[in-house]
């Protein structure tokens, strides 16, 4: 799934105008009310709202998710999350873009909107700059988002793995997450994110080359990896190494290998943030 921002002025219109661009299936997000989220889906990038296709949930006191479907499977929503990256963990699996409105913090691909937008306001790379929404040129913005970095999730790389043409064959799924560490000992400085930054190309070529290596072993069938990039705070996912293979001792051994190897031979450098200093992981050791 490709993520983007639209902040400002008028990002709502933009939204409408980028989704019905967009093919595939798009997830709109709105923030409503300062703390709460809305989020559409529309499997053609359409506006159901625009049609009177998608009616408001009901409001119930005692839900803490609410959706609403019509009959050509759109659906409306509101809930609570605890994090916006818990949203885009969820939607990823089933989307291909998300519109974010009104979200500045996200670290994604971002259109800024208004009289003098500022790009060191959000976190993401800035993809388009206009004083209205108009003034935005989409065949541009759609171009730029397709090549921009995907969203993808743990849950992305097993649904891509049991699509595999060899999925009857397997008994064992294996996955190995790696996330931000806060602290290695109780008393250690609190880290409060890292970022990372990959050689371009390179990692990738790297990554997929490691993939292809492990998934010719005996018994193993699919082996797919993903490294996120830029600021990950504390408790979030950085890493993914899933494999579909015969049994489970093929499984854990080679997702064991793969995510040694991605450390050891992948590109990608890592800077750590504690509450006292910066630094870069590999100059210090």
């Amino acid at each position: 799934m490709r993520p983007i921002s639209i902040v400002g002025d008028g990002a709502p219109e933009l939204a409408r105008r980028l989704a019905a661009r967009l093919d595939g299936r798009v997830a709109v997000v709105e923030r409503e009310g300062g703390s709460g989220r809305e989020a559409r889906s529309e499997p053609d990038g359409s506006d159901p709202a625009a049609d009177g296709g998608v009616t408001d949930p009901v409001q119930r006191p005692d839900a803490d998710t609410e959706l609403a479907f019509d009959a050509d499977g759109n659906w409306s929503g509101r809930g609570s999350v605890d994090g916006f990256d818990d949203l885009l963990d969820g939607l990823a699996p089933d989307h291909d873009y998300l519109l974010a409105v009104g979200e500045s913090r996200l670290r994604v691909s971002a259109v800024l909107l208004g009289a003098d937008p500022d790009p060191e306001s959000v976190p993401g790379t800035v993809l388009a700059t206009a004083e209205h929404p108009d003034a935005v040129d989409l065949d541009d913005l759609v171009v730029d988002l397709d090549a921009a970095e995907p969203w993808i999730t743990r849950e992305t790389l097993v649904d891509r793995v049991e699509a595999s043409a060899d999925a009857d064959r397997s008994g064992a799924i294996a996955t190995f997450t790696g996330r931000v560490r806060a602290r290695d000992a109780p008393d250690d400085d609190r880290t409060t994110h890292l970022a990372f930054e990959k050689y371009e190309g390179v990692a990738a070529e790297r990554m997929d080359a490691i993939a292809e290596e492990l998934a010719g072993r005996d018994g193993v069938f699919d082996v797919r990896m993903h490294h996120r990039t830029g600021v990950i705070e504390a408790g979030e996912d950085i890493v993914f190494v899933v494999v579909l293979a015969g049994h489970r001792r093929e499984a854990f051994r080679t997702v064991e290998d793969g995510i040694d190897r991605l450390k050891d031979e992948v590109p990608i450098f890592k800077k750590e943030a504690t509450e006292s200093e910066t630094f870069w992981v590999h100059r210090r050791d």
